[in-house]
């Protein structure tokens, strides 16, 4: 394997650059978010800094693990290698296809395993408390309306932000939502987020030229497609507001919205659709959530496990 070499520059010129730039073409031209493809040269630029710029046939098995090696002797932590890990498979399998490379030199690694974290889910009550935010201006009407729907529908914060107008549906309280891959799924939108988005669309149509048809749903201040950062700093300053203690960011309103739902229905393929997760193993943590739920409640009501 070539030394570990350090390249500052995002897109550099040798071989191995020039087919990660290649890939990330190709990601583009298959309608990948832009942070998507973003995530990907993040993770690919680690390939070719352990690698350095050489040529993608020459590279073996042995390579590619003693890479995985380096970047976790730095600290990475499991969950991180897999994702970095997962980049480079599918950066692999683009050159089989593309003729480059004769097989995947990725297959049979696995990165070293980790504690699977249970994700922070907000409690019931600090939802509540946390929307019960008052809508006293254009702006603050936004953020009701973007919290109540990522929480009403388990939306991630790429899926709100990528919403058009035309992908809600009032009259049927729904929305169509293009998930992880571009997966398209029709997801229920309840009573709260309907309310608010109807009182954000005029407020919408105040902030700029009255618009139809595939717009962006939520706009920033300069009228553009809100960004992620942007959904980030709104809903802690909401969360700061309102006094709900925890660390409170937009993926935390999906988990609330999954274990909420887990807990009242039990109905765990009901809520792997809501979600868009393509295999029901990404949604069983939310089974431990619950029981977590449950065994709270056993602790505080049991005669038998109740503190003395």
């Amino acid at each position: 394997m070539a030394d570990a070499v350090v390249v500052d520059d995002p897109v550099g010129t040798g071989p191995l650059s020039r087919r990660i730039a290649a890939y990330l073409a190709a990601l583009t031209a298959r309608r990948y978010s832009p942070a998507t493809v973003a995530g990907y040269a993040y993770d690919l630029r680690h390939l070719r800094e352990c690698l350095g710029e050489t040529e993608p046939a020459g590279l073996a098995g042995h390579d590619l693990r003693r890479a995985l090696a380096t970047l976790h002797a730095r600290g990475m932590a499991p969950k991180t290698l897999a994702r970095i890990l997962s980049a480079w498979r599918g950066f692999f399998r683009y050159l089989a296809r593309q003729g480059e490379v004769e097989a995947n030199p990725c297959l049979g690694l696995h990165p070293p395993k980790g504690e699977r974290k249970l994700p922070n889910a907000l409690s019931v009550d600090q939802m509540a408390r946390l929307l019960d935010a008052p809508a006293d201006d254009v702006w603050a009407i936004r953020d009701l309306a973007m919290f109540e729907l990522m929480y009403s529908s388990g939306l991630r914060r790429a899926e709100l932000i990528g919403l058009n107008v035309g992908d809600i549906d009032l009259d049927v309280a729904q929305a169509r939502v293009t998930g992880k891959g571009a997966r398209t799924r029709v997801v229920p939108v309840g009573r709260q987020a309907l309310a608010a988005l109807r009182n954000w669309l005029p407020a919408r149509a105040r902030v700029l030229a009255p618009n139809i048809g595939d717009e962006p749903l939520f706009v920033g201040r300069r009228g553009a497609r809100i960004s992620a950062s942007g959904v980030h700093v709104a809903l802690r300053a909401m969360a700061a507001r309102q006094q709900v203690d925890g660390h409170v960011h937009p993926h935390a309103l999906r988990h609330a919205f999954a274990s909420h739902v887990l807990q009242s229905s039990g109905d765990l393929r009901a809520v792997q659709e809501m979600l868009g997760h393509a295999s029901l193993s990404s949604t069983q943590i939310y089974t431990h959530l619950d029981f977590q739920h449950l065994a709270r409640v056993y602790d505080q009501a049991h005669p038998r496990a109740r503190k003395k």
